[in-house]
């Protein structure tokens, strides 16, 4: 391992470029929106009338979608069309009415709003994503966090967490969670589906975001939570959330939820107090253009995983060799998704963050995949590499890497 003078001067020299990357956020490349660019003119005036009847410049349609995208993006979340609502852009937004509502209506089969409880408490995954906590506790519920394993949720944690009443869900990242690239397992979703809970409106919030985001040609296909959880007799348990952010445009797409057609009954009436409908011109422009691709959504996810997974691979092969052999760091490799969960073996990741800044490369603050930013042991840092092109990640990630070998050795000296 190299001394800390000499990382010291290997830094300076990497500062000293000058150099402004971003590897912050989960964001697409440039040459992947590309693939979606017929977007901006595949409606025309000719598509004022939907095949299913509805004229798309006008009111009536309903807060569930129009029929032609239900059809299209059920798939998706492996549901049938009347299970499925189809929305305006982010998935985010959908989840946040259902978390909503069940504050301050409950949900199907509960015996309350959730509200009426002084703090109802919400499973999460850690480390997780940092905008789920921050919805979360600006909703004012209590945070129950449980570790992310290789297999999904700790499923011993949750089960003993579900004991008390006043835990009310779990929300967590199913399919390549964010940010260690982890996917449940069967056996995990079987748990999850079948466990008994002192409350008796448990329910699954299941932020399925890259559910085809696939990295490699052969991926797994873990069980599906809403089919499980209707094998369980537990039918209302379950709500998938997902969107087109990182299949068409992140700024402009759709969001959608799966759930039971009792549920979906139950939260399109509340949704419907609050808007007419969702855009769609937008969901025509969608089912339109994703029709039309080769291959469909399956096709148009493969063109992306070409353009991603030399990015994810040269990520591993910088790490594997500036870090493989110093047992400084350990980090996920991911068949899947947007990110890549890297633990510091000392207690350096803010101050590997840091020496990043400095030296002109952002990441995700440390401390971001953890409830309120506090990362108890200071290690995880998650890594983005989705954005840049590969010959900016590659400098990038060296920097990173050289920034934790430093941190980790002023750590030791610090403790002589």
């Amino acid at each position: 391992m190299e001394n800390l003078k000499d990382l010291q001067l290997r830094y300076e020299a990497l500062k000293s470029l000058g150099l402004k990357l971003n590897i912050e956020r989960g964001q697409p490349g440039d040459e992947n929106f590309n693939l979606a660019n017929a977007l901006f003119t595949i409606v025309t005036e000719k598509d004022i009338m939907t095949r299913s009847g509805f004229d798309i410049r006008n009111y009536p349609g309903g807060v569930l979608g129009l029929p032609e995208a239900r059809e299209l993006f059920c798939t998706v979340l492996g549901a049938d069309p009347e299970e499925t609502l189809v929305g305006n852009n982010a998935s985010l937004s959908i989840l946040s009415k259902v978390l909503m509502w069940a504050l301050l209506r409950g949900v199907v089969g509960g015996p309350m709003p959730w509200v009426t409880l002084n703090k109802p408490k919400m499973i999460v995954t850690v480390p997780g994503y940092d905008r789920h906590f921050l919805l979360l506790t600006e909703m004012g519920y209590d945070l129950v966090q449980v570790n992310m394993t290789p297999e999904g949720p700790d499923m011993d944690a949750v089960e003993k967490a579900v004991a008390d009443p006043s835990v009310k869900g779990i929300l967590f990242v199913p399919t390549y969670s964010n940010p260690t690239g982890e996917t449940v397992s069967d056996k995990t979703v079987d748990r999850l589906a079948r466990m008994k809970t002192a409350a008796p409106d448990f329910t699954i919030f299941a932020d399925d975001a890259y559910a085809v985001h696939h990295l490699v040609d052969h991926p797994k296909k873990p069980k599906n939570l809403l089919r499980a959880c209707k094998e369980a007799g537990n039918p209302n348990r379950v709500y998938l959330f997902g969107s087109t952010s990182k299949i068409t445009f992140s700024g402009a797409g759709l969001g959608f939820m799966a759930t039971s057609t009792a549920n979906l009954a139950y939260m399109s009436k509340l949704f419907g107090t609050t808007f007419i409908g969702p855009n769609k011109v937008e969901q025509l422009r969608h089912v339109k253009f994703l029709n039309a691709f080769p291959g469909g959504i399956p096709g148009l996810m493969k063109e992306h995983a070409k353009l991603l997974k030399p990015k994810f691979d040269m990520t591993d092969k910088v790490l594997t060799r500036e870090l493989g052999a110093t047992g400084l760091a350990k980090w996920t490799k991911p068949e899947g998704g947007y990110f890549i969960s890297l633990d510091t073996v000392r207690p350096v990741a803010k101050r590997s963050v840091a020496l990043c800044k400095e030296a002109g490369v952002a990441i995700t603050p440390a401390g971001a995949t953890f409830p309120f930013g506090k990362d108890p042991n200071d290690t995880n840092i998650r890594i983005s590499p989705t954005r840049p092109p590969v010959a900016e990640l590659e400098k990038a990630i060296e920097i990173l890497s050289v920034s934790i070998k430093l941190a980790s050795a002023e750590f030791d000296a610090s403790r002589k």
